[in-house]
């Protein structure tokens, strides 16, 4: 495959949780407080201001989005009248949530930091948190390494989540009511920071590495399938398209909020590759 990137939009502030929805990539620009959306054409649309800082994204079975807020620690619905509170996460997480996938049922799985990361704390585990359709919220997982990007395989059965400062990726089997259970290393990524991931139907993952400046084609067992190197640190990355054979990556020079909001880096890369997104998100 051509490794080589085409810039689909430029100029934001801090693209994050990219989700292929309705025929347009959905994307939080987080260090600008909205939700957007961008077409095939590059045409953007503001879809929801998040105060709290927007991270991951999903839908429910019914169609409506659901929203990270970051800061104030909330899962957020949007409603046909605006955003309202699908659950309180505050009890669990005593640091910023960050990015999530939402099952067929409903079901949002919800990672968080674990600790101060941008004021100097240092590094300690977090909890996978599990919001049932109802908003009830407990812990799916625990002693994680930073949790971030998260998968669904097509069956529903397996969820795999990225560790970023523990360089790999982990799975569990999934029961019918949410749960996990049966915890395993799906992958060691030693070099790699693993931020957004998404998967495809080979079963493979891609997996966005921002201190490596690439995204990684993983097998299970962590073979290194393919890689697409960036000219900014890679940060999160999904596969749509009419056929789920373009990757989408977003990508920037900084993370922290003043540059970003002052710079605008970021923006969002596209390459083709061979074999289509599969599962969720």
């Amino acid at each position: 495959m051509d490794r080589s990137t085409t810039t689909l939009v430029d100029g934001l502030a801090f693209a994050e949780g990219p989700r292929w929805h309705d025929g347009r990539l959905f994307f939080s620009d987080m260090h600008r407080d909205r939700v957007m959306a961008v077409d095939a054409d590059g045409r953007l649309e503001e879809i929801a201001h998040v105060e709290g800082q927007p991270s991951g994204l999903g839908w429910l079975p019914d169609g409506r989005l659901l929203v990270v807020s970051m800061t104030d620690r909330r899962l957020l619905r949007l409603d046909p009248g605006g955003l309202s509170e699908a659950a309180d996460l505050s009890g669990l997480a005593a640091h910023p949530c960050n990015d999530m996938v939402v099952d067929a049922q409903g079901r949002a799985y919800v990672g968080h930091f674990g600790y101060d990361m941008f004021g100097g704390g240092s590094p300690a585990p977090a909890s996978l948190i599990l919001v049932q359709p109802d908003g009830e919220v407990g812990v799916a997982a625990d002693e994680l390494q930073f949790p971030n990007g998260v998968v669904i395989t097509p069956d529903g059965g397996t969820l795999i989540v990225g560790e970023s400062m523990g360089a790999r990726l982990t799975a569990f089997d999934v029961a019918a009511d949410g749960s996990l259970s049966n915890r395993r290393v799906w992958a060691a990524l030693e070099g790699a920071v693993p931020d957004g991931i998404c998967l495809d139907a080979e079963g493979a993952v891609w997996v966005a590495s921002p201190m490596s400046s690439e995204v990684l084609r993983v097998a299970e067992g962590g073979e290194v399938l393919a890689r697409v190197p960036t000219d900014q640190l890679a940060i999160a990355c999904m596969l749509g398209g009419d056929d789920r054979r373009t990757l989408f990556i977003l990508t920037t020079t900084s993370v922290e909020r003043e540059e970003c909001q002052a710079q605008r880096p970021a923006r969002i890369e596209t390459v083709t590759v061979e074999v289509p997104g599969a599962g969720l998100p």
